[in-house]
């Protein structure tokens, strides 16, 4: 076996042993489960503890009650719509109008916030946590009932202002604005004649009942808790928030985390994303809660304990972000609005290094081309582009290698059976000639963590979500919809549906073309003459075709462009070197074989 062929079979078992390692760690979704959700009976809110002695107030309850119809407020922006319930002044319907569930015209559009007694229920309350001297029912809760003070219609231009009065000379106002994406202000307020001081701490809170539905669960993406303390990004999975340990103070399985300057905590799908602000440079108490015996998820940001002081009104800043995680909405909010960090709640993965200014520049190439499937293949020429000088060093010494053949031949024929005299001469000549055997497997290393971080950029990232590029790839982030097995639609009945077992048979056209660009790659160089090694290559690139079928549009389009300038770029290269790959001659090679093989 000669050294090119070594090393093709390296990069060759070296790519499939990448694959199937990543068939094992990223597995196909699972079925959808059952809602596990039920509504919440009623409950008593639990008053917390004392103040801590660091000036912080502890956590407020997650005690709620059933939903019920009362007034609302409605919310209505050019881009979401939903509204807020007066009882418990909770944010608790919120959806978007730019995005649908599915490609359909007619689809519903995605909900981020639900009321209690819904399905997969979700909201965001803030309010007071009563510090020392100050009663439970001296501060509002969840089954307070607010009055519209100002505005009637949440939008961009019209903020609203709730008011609530104890009745012991304590004056509670919530002032709630929005701007034209995703992003609520909330200042809360507390008027004081009641002739004596009072302690209060502002929170804010996000409640999720049980874990959503829809949750992908590959192991690729992060769905659950993220946040940001100080400059840490924390990912806490609903599992792992599942698992805390538990914490007495906080009465719940919990995560406490003190933030000095700055930090956000929330919770993030797949695409959309809710998550507590705090003012930029705020002191506060980061939780993560979960009460196994309502399945209830929680996420607090607990603001320092204020004292007001009689006949004073002290007040609150606090943003919440519920919306899509567009990169440009989430970069403008980190970048103009001061919220450190955000664009990383993102999950841009473990070759984030890679995966962030990839997705730049694909979403600047959008940009410029107005089609993100045009825009991956524009990236993949600029990728090639930036490692074509490694690129040309490797295809110029396999050429070179080309050339040392017979030489290699007559070193075989001196050193007879003696392998250790053969590979030392060799050796020799390779150091003589300046050819390094290894250079071959160089570009398939490269694109190892190319690929992967193209394809969390792909899976992850909510511009290639439903983003079309021509004739029936109208999603690049799924599969190619087409299917051999009803050639291609020519047939009247549907493709198998995915997941199924003639979902791995039912190959489209892009995994096709997949396919054969391997194969023409192929076809650079003769087979080998063993015959063992000539079968692994024939079966490999329709192996890939099947593993890498089930992949994003995205994806494939990747691949096969990569795949097109390599066989262009290697093909150059080496007839620049002297060495002229007779392509059309290893094809019909390889068919005269086939029919030579004995049955």
């Amino acid at each position: 076996m000669n050294d090119q062929n070594k090393n093709l079979i390296l990069a060759t078992a070296l790519s499939f042993v990448v694959i199937l390692v990543w068939f094992t760690l990223f597995p196909p979704p699972e079925p959808t489960p059952a809602d596990p959700n039920a509504p919440v009976a009623s409950t008593q809110m639990q008053a917390p503890t004392a103040p801590t002695p660091e000036n912080t107030a502890t956590s407020p309850s997650m005690a709620m009650e059933a939903g019920a119809d009362v007034p609302r407020v409605v919310i209505d922006t050019p881009r979401v719509k939903g509204s807020i319930s007066l009882l418990g002044g909770r944010i608790d319907e919120l959806a978007l109008k730019d995005y649908r569930e599915t490609l359909e015209p007619d689809s519903d559009i995605v909900t981020v916030l639900s009321p209690l007694g819904s399905a997969d229920a979700y909201y965001a309350v803030f309010g007071w946590a009563p510090g020392q001297g100050t009663e439970i029912n001296d501060v509002p809760g969840a089954n307070t009932q607010w009055t519209v003070e100002r505005g009637q219609t949440l939008t961009p231009e019209t903020p609203v202002s709730l008011v609530w009065d104890n009745g012991k000379g304590l004056t509670f106002r919530r002032e709630i604005a929005i701007d034209g994406d995703f992003m609520f202000s909330i200042t809360q307020s507390v008027e004081n004649a009641s002739g004596a001081p009072v302690t209060l701490a502002p929170y804010g809170v996000l409640t999720r009942h049980g874990e959503p539905s829809n949750a992908k669960k590959f192991f690729i993406l992060h769905e659950g808790v993220v946040g940001m303390a100080d400059g840490k990004l924390t990912e806490t999975s609903y599992k792992n928030a599942a698992d805390l340990g538990y914490n007495e103070r906080e009465g719940a399985r919990a995560e406490v985390a003190q933030v000095a300057e700055s930090g956000w905590i929330g919770f993030t799908d797949h695409y959309w994303m809710s998550t507590l602000v705090p003012a930029p440079g705020t002191p506060f108490k980061s939780v993560t809660k979960y009460d196994e015996r309502r399945d209830i998820f929680q996420t607090e940001a607990v603001l320092q304990t204020l004292t007001v002081a009689p006949g004073a009104t002290i007040s609150a800043d606090m943003q919440l972000f519920a919306g899509a995680k567009e990169w440009e909405a989430i970069r403008h909010y980190q970048n103009e609005g001061g919220v450190a960090g955000f664009v990383d709640s993102i999950d841009w993965g473990w070759f984030f290094f890679i995966t962030k200014p990839m997705f730049w520049l694909l979403h600047t190439l959008h940009g410029l081309i107005g089609n993100m499937g045009w825009a991956i293949i524009a990236l993949t020429i600029t990728i090639k582009a930036l490692v074509f000088p490694l690129a040309y060093k490797s295809y110029a010494s396999m050429a070179k290698m080309k050339e040392l053949q017979p030489k290699m031949e007559e070193l075989k024929k001196a050193a007879g059976d003696d392998r250790q005299k053969t590979q030392q001469a060799i050796m020799e000549l390779y150091k003589k000639e300046k050819v390094n055997p290894a250079s071959g497997c160089l570009p398939i290393l490269i694109q190892i963590p190319i690929f992967f971080s193209l394809y969390k950029v792909i899976f992850v990232t909510l511009e290639l979500r439903h983003a079309p590029w021509i004739g029936w790839i109208r999603d690049l982030s799924s599969p190619d919809p087409s299917s051999i097995l009803n050639l291609f639609g020519l047939l009247p009945y549907a493709a198998p549906e995915p997941g199924s077992l003639l979902a791995i048979l039912s190959l489209g056209v892009l995994p096709i073309l997949l396919g054969i660009s391997m194969w023409l790659q192929q076809k650079l160089n003769p087979a080998p003459t063993d015959p063992v090694q000539a079968q692994i290559f024939a079966f490999m690139p329709w192996v890939f075709m099947f593993m890498l079928g089930s992949f994003a549009s995205g994806l494939v389009v990747y691949w096969i462009a990569n795949n097109t300038i390599t066989f262009t770029q290697q093909y150059l290269i080496m007839r620049s070197h002297g060495y002229h790959p007779d392509v059309f001659g290893n094809i019909k090679a390889s068919f005269k074989r086939k029919k030579q093989t004995p049955k």
